[in-house]
């Protein structure tokens, strides 16, 4: 199982790409397919000759790729605790080692014409391979780069930023509300605000428990509701989630903060925040709903840099198998977040 990793680092190791990802697969087959694209064109006499010679290739290419990906998924686990460069090494001796398996076996599919103990067509597929691969492993790891743990790290700041002045402000005012009336209750807010701030500026991993998120969040909660009284209910249905699932920090809280601001708040009675927490095999599942009037639908316009910066991270962090989903009307507002169900390793 992953482990949460440490983002505070002065430079990310490179790694391999991780061969059980859909996105990484998706990338593999198609730019498999326009480097044979490219070799059909330069090889062809003419146009009409360009659908031939990449049927040629698509001959030899199609059983090498898919039994390359098959033994790559298969030796994932494996591959991931190799250094980097070792890594490099393995994969290229694999792609190599099936490359000349599957033109060795289907030899006179591929080259009729060849000449008897000729290696020279070995040499030449071996060494197209080795190409391919290292341009694929090249592509992976400036595409890592470009999505560094930079950008992970600011686009981070950015979120805990959101933690809105205002509503600090707002808390402090709350808390000096009640101070002579319920000393004791505002005690209890200042040591929650405390706690929530700590929390949410200290984090420094790129994966937290679902059970720090849900703590995180029901502070804040409990902080609004102290502004707000009676105005802000709150209807958590867990269900069957990994409380040790991990996911990405201040993921949950900005949609909540939405869902206070944008919609409960503008009600005049207020309303209710329905959150859902589930997991559905390997995924799990967190959605947030609340009210809003017809009146002030347009208010979600401002939640555009909150969920543009959770779908950069979930991006960086889990590729095409995280997804999100937006469904407004103009009595409700739902947010539905769908990733890996990742648990954390117990020791």
């Amino acid at each position: 199982m992953n482990k949460a990793r440490s983002i505070k680092q002065k430079a990310y190791p490179d790694a391999l790409p991780n061969f059980r990802n859909l996105g990484v697969t998706l990338r593999i087959l198609l730019l498999s397919n326009a480097l044979a694209l490219l070799k059909a064109f330069t090889d062809a006499g003419d146009v009409r000759d360009v659908l031939f010679r990449m049927m040629q290739i698509a001959a030899l290419l199609s059983p090498v790729l898919f039994s390359s990906l098959l033994l790559l998924w298969l030796v994932q686990p494996w591959l991931k605790r190799l250094e980097y460069w070792h890594g490099v090494v393995v994969v290229n001796g694999l792609i190599m080692v099936i490359t000349l398996t599957v033109y060795y076996v289907g030899g006179a599919l591929y080259q009729p014409f060849a000449i008897v103990g000729s290696y020279f067509d070995l040499f030449q597929y071996a060494l197209i391979s080795v190409i391919v691969c290292l341009v694929l492993l090249m592509y992976f790891r400036l595409r890592s780069q470009m999505l560094s743990r930079a950008l992970h790290d600011a686009r981070l700041q950015v979120l805990r930023a959101r933690i809105r002045p205002h509503f600090l402000f707002n808390a402090i005012n709350a808390v000096l509300s009640i101070v002579r009336a319920q000393p004791k209750r505002a005690e209890t807010a200042l040591e929650d605000m405390s706690d929530l701030f700590r929390m949410a500026m200290a984090e420094t991993r790129d994966l937290v428990p679902l059970s720090q998120e849900i703590q995180l969040s029901k502070q804040y909660l409990a902080l609004e509701q102290l502004r707000m009284g009676e105005r802000l209910g709150v209807d958590w249905e867990i269900n069957d989630a990994p409380m040790n699932a991990l996911i990405p920090p201040l993921l949950l809280q900005p949609l909540l903060e939405n869902a206070v601001y944008h919609g409960i708040e503008p009600l005049p009675h207020g309303g209710e925040i329905k959150i859902q927490m589930s997991c559905r095999g390997k995924e799990l599942r967190l959605v947030v709903e609340n009210p809003c009037a017809a009146v002030v639908a347009e208010r979600h316009s401002g939640n555009k840099m909150a969920l543009q910066n959770i779908r950069e991270r979930l991006e960086l962090l889990f590729d095409v198998e995280a997804r999100y989903q937006v469904e407004a009307s103009k009595e409700f507002y739902r947010v539905e977040i769908t990733l890996p169900c990742v648990i954390r390793e117990t020791s």
